[in-house]
Parts: structure tokens; C-alpha cells; sequence
């Protein structure tokens, strides 16, 4: 199943290991349900945005790391993924209880260098700033590209 893992730019590249168990997004029954007239890629983009968000979260625990929402796609085992309970949580998240291994990841995306200031400002719960970044995309790298991201 294609996931979409929320990192900060400090836990991607060769050398920084597997990425951690934690909580990821996925184009999940319940998500299917709320939107039941959107397609596929539609679902995955929603799924990829909720990732984002939690992003956002992870960044205000880590501030050496650069400030930019990252969001990692990679394939994993349906058997390495289980579904959360609590109801509040939205309908795309599931519990990764697996590492993710660099290999797998299959491409990234992550906001432009000009957006951490918005970044820094959404993580510590400026609702302008979350506005703002609302409106921008997310550039795409390729697997292959991770070194090369602008940081």
C-alpha cells in the first residue's frame, strides 16, 4: 500500500537510517467513504495534504531541523500497517509499526525553501501562516533526487 509518511528533511538520505514507526496516511476505507465521488489520485492527494499537516506537528518537536513540510511516499506491506481507534483522528491515518527502509521510499514532497517562515510560524499555531501554506504546493523529487532538494 502506498503511504505517505510525515518527516522532516533531517530524517531523509542514505546515511540517516530507516524512518520510524509512527503515525502515516493512506487512502483508506474511511477516507474512500468521505469522499465517495472522488478518484484514486484525488484520495491519494487527500491523504498526502493530512500528511503534511502532521508534518507541521513533528517540525514544532524538532527545530534544528530544516523547516520545511516534508512528505515521504513509499510502498509498504499492507500486514505493516493497522488502523487507529480513535475516532477524532482523520480518516486517512493508520499506525505504520514497521520501519520504513530508505530504499522504499519512493519519492518525497516537500515545501519550497522560501515557505519556512511560514513553516516555523503554522508550527507554533499561526493560522494565517497555516492559511498561506494551504495555497502552496508541494514541490515532487524523485527517489533518486533526495540529496538534491534545497534545504
Amino acid at each position: 500500500m502506498r503511504i505517505y509518511l510525515p518527516a522532516s528533511l533531517d530524517q531523509l538520505g542514505t546515511s540517516a537510517g530507516p524512518l520510524a514507526a509512527r503515525r502515516v496516511h493512506a487512502v483508506t476505507p474511511a477516507l474512500r467513504a468521505l469522499f465517495p465521488d472522488e478518484d484514486d489520485e484525488g484520495l491519494e492527494f487527500a491523504a498526502q495534504l493530512a500528511a503534511a499537516d502532521d508534518s507541521l506537528e513533528l517540525l514544532a518537536t524538532r527545530p534544528d531541523a530544516p523547516q520545511l513540510r516534508l512528505v515521504v511516499s513509499a510502498d509498504v506491506p499492507d500486514a505493516v500497517l493497522q488502523p487507529l481507534t480513535d475516532e477524532e483522528d482523520v480518516p486517512s491515518a493508520v499506525e505504520l509499526v514497521a520501519e520504513v527502509e530508505q530504499s522504499d521510499v519512493i519519492c518525497v514532497h516537500v515545501d519550497e525553501p522560501g515557505a519556512s517562515a511560514d513553516v516555523v510560524r503554522a508550527a507554533h499555531g499561526d493560522e494565517d501562516a497555516v492559511d498561506r501554506l494551504d495555497e502552496r504546493d508541494l514541490l515532487w523529487y524523485d527517489a533518486t533526487e533526495l540529496g538534491s532538494i534545497p534545504r
